[in-house]
């Protein structure tokens, strides 16, 4: 099964591989900090991993976005 993502989650993805901060990316995302680290243990759960890092990593594996 392939895992689909949003843009708003594939911008996450990318931000956190380019190592911007949350708030930073709550701010480019025109959101806040809280709303992120919540998508962010939302997209941990769907890839099965509980760091940033291991997220990155596997979205690059299954191809979900390109550094």
């Amino acid at each position: 099964m392939v895992l689909q993502i949003t843009p708003s989650e594939r911008a996450l993805l990318e931000s956190l591989a380019k190592g911007a901060a949350l708030a930073d990316i709550a701010h480019r995302l025109g959101t806040n900090e809280h709303q992120i680290d919540v998508s962010l243990q939302a997209l941990f759960a769907r890839l099965g991993v509980k760091t940033r890092a291991e997220a990155v990593a596997s979205a690059l594996r299954r191809g979900l976005f390109a550094v």
